[in-house]
């Protein structure tokens, strides 16, 4: 069972575990994150093991344990969650502070989707099936979610940021992740 706190914290158990990462900040005044967005992520790409994903969210990882780091040094990212291939969540950020995940995006004609969105990251690749307890994880926490936050409407990055962004690909679900939530499907991207 999760259970989100009125600060927008998810309650440690063992299947869930706080990472408070420093990449955040406030929300533009008065703004309620009304936008869910699935994002997915593995470093080094394509592997799943490891804490390497936790360690850079909270700017401790060694960028010089592997060559393919390089490409992320100067970065300063975060999610609000992360959940990994056997449904463990890992919370970097409030649900009510602003984690910088979606980078130059719209939705709906609005720019900076950090400032009204949640980011949920998967831990996978683009064409690399998600695991069965991932889209069960994925959709308790968005049912969760969706009973704190005004949830108005699901997104892949891809459809946030399309010129930049494939994730969370075509191996996501996204009919198979929809079904298994309590919100209406005309939310979720499924055209």
């Amino acid at each position: 069972m999760l259970f989100l706190d009125r600060h927008g914290w998810l309650h440690p158990n063992p299947m869930v575990q706080l990472a408070p990462s420093p990449n955040h900040n406030t929300r533009p005044h008065g703004t309620q994150p009304y936008l869910l967005v699935i994002h997915n992520i593995s470093l080094p790409p394509n592997q799943f093991e490891g804490d390497a994903v936790v360690q850079f969210f909270q700017n401790q990882l060694d960028f010089d344990s592997h060559p393919w780091f390089n490409q992320i040094r100067d970065l300063k990212v975060s999610a609000h969650f992360f959940i990994r291939r056997d449904g463990v969540i890992v919370q970097f950020v409030s649900t009510y502070d602003r984690a910088w995940h979606a980078g130059i995006s719209t939705f709906n004609g609005r720019d900076n989707c950090n400032d009204f969105s949640i980011g949920i990251e998967l831990e996978g690749a683009d064409v690399i099936p998600y695991t069965e307890t991932q889209y069960q994880r994925l959709s308790q926490l968005t049912d969760r979610l969706s009973q704190r936050h005004p949830i108005r409407a699901v997104q892949g990055h891809e459809h946030i940021a399309p010129v930049r962004k494939t994730d969370p690909g075509p191996a996501f679900d996204w009919q198979h992740y929809a079904t298994q939530t309590r919100l209406p499907l005309r939310l979720f991207p499924l055209a």
